[in-house]
Parts: structure tokens; sequence; C-alpha cells
């Protein structure tokens, strides 16, 4: 039972952050098409590479889990407000199920906050 309980803590930094990553990396191949989005939700598409940025090294700091619990703050805060700017159209159950996804991430994120990063971290260093 020790080796899951120690195991734990980075594999689900893993499995919380990869979604980030492949997020941001896939948005780089897509530029045009995620700032096109962007826009037509109202977002400024020049805010894209910051959202890339947050996306991939974000992912990266939480897999390491390095600066952890700040990085996890924020992290929880960008999956809100992706939640509210992209996926409050209630009356459309995708959009729904995307903004419940998003909210679940975000607890997620808010647990690794108060609980720190568990074991193979570079904040335990």
């Amino acid at each position: 039972m020790k080796i899951l309980q120690t195991l734990a803590a980075p594999t689900g930094r893993l499995f919380l952050a990869f979604i980030f990553l492949m997020a941001g990396v896939s948005k780089i191949g897509g530029y045009e098409g995620t700032q096109g989005y962007m826009e037509a939700m109202g977002v400024p598409g020049d805010l894209l590479p910051l959202v890339i940025a947050t996306e991939i090294l974000g992912a990266l700091a939480i897999i390491l889990g390095w600066k952890t619990r700040f990085v996890a703050v924020a992290m929880a805060g960008f999956s809100i407000l992706s939640a509210l700017f992209f996926h409050a159209d209630f009356s459309n159950q995708a959009e729904m199920n995307a903004f419940m996804k998003n909210i679940a991430i975000a607890g997620g994120f808010l647990m690794l906050f108060a609980n720190g990063p568990g074991a193979f971290a570079v904040d335990n260093r």
C-alpha cells in the first residue's frame, strides 16, 4: 500500500497536467484556427501566446513538481476562466460537459495546492 501512496501523487500530477501539455502543443499547430475561435468567443486572439505558454509551462512545472502550489493555483484559475469564457453555454450538453470537466480539473489543482506535490517532485529537494 505504501508504494501505491508514493506513486499516486506523481502519477496524478502527470495525468492532471498532460491535458494542458497536449492542448498547448496542439494550439501551436493550429494557431490561426485557435486564434479565430478565441476571437469568436470574445477573447482577444493576441492572448494566444500567453495561453500556449501557460498550458505548456504550467503542465511541465506540475509534472516536475516545481513551484507546485503556486502553479496549481494559477492553473486552477486558468481552468475556471476557460470554463467561463469558452464553455458557459449550458443549453448545449457538450459545452456543459466541457464546463464541468474544467471545473473538476480546477478542483484537482486545488487539491494539489492543499496537499503539495507528493513524491518525486523538484519541490522536495
